[in-house]
């Protein structure tokens, strides 16, 4: 099966922030994706809209596909690098501070179309060529 992979690597954001509108994403499509991540004020909506349409012209260009017909198999948000800082605490102890990157990994794939000439038997006509079978 034909995929494209996109991985974005040590973004200045946290995985739990990213991973807010993950859920939401993942059911659409990527093409409805971009809609939804386009009109969101939050760092996260437009961290993730860069990454998919990042995700889309790669698959366009290496499945030579239409973008309308690309669907989601892997859209993942994975822990990074953590960057350790220190504050002055009380009594000169000092506080740690972690700075969190994320990564962000897309598959994409080509989704199945039926075409028109490619019907879906009813189940009238199941039952009717059991009944053939059966009398043969």
């Amino acid at each position: 099966m034909e995929q494209s992979l996109t991985y974005l690597k040590n973004i200045d954001l946290t995985p739990k922030k990213l991973r807010y509108y993950l859920a939401a994403v993942k059911k659409m499509t990527p093409v409805t994706a971009l809609d939804y991540l386009y009109y969101g004020k939050q760092k996260a909506t437009q961290v993730l809209y860069q990454a998919v349409k990042s995700a889309i012209s790669n698959a366009k260009q290496t499945l030579k596909v239409e973008d309308n017909l690309l669907k989601f198999k892997v859209f993942t948000i994975e822990q990074g690098q953590k960057l350790k800082r220190f504050r002055p605490g009380g009594r000169g102890t000092p506080k740690p501070i972690l700075k969190k990157k994320s990564h962000i990994k897309i598959i994409l794939t080509i989704s199945k179309i039926i075409n028109s000439k490619q019907q879906i038997p009813k189940k009238s006509q199941i039952k009717n060529s059991k009944q053939n079978i059966k009398k043969v």
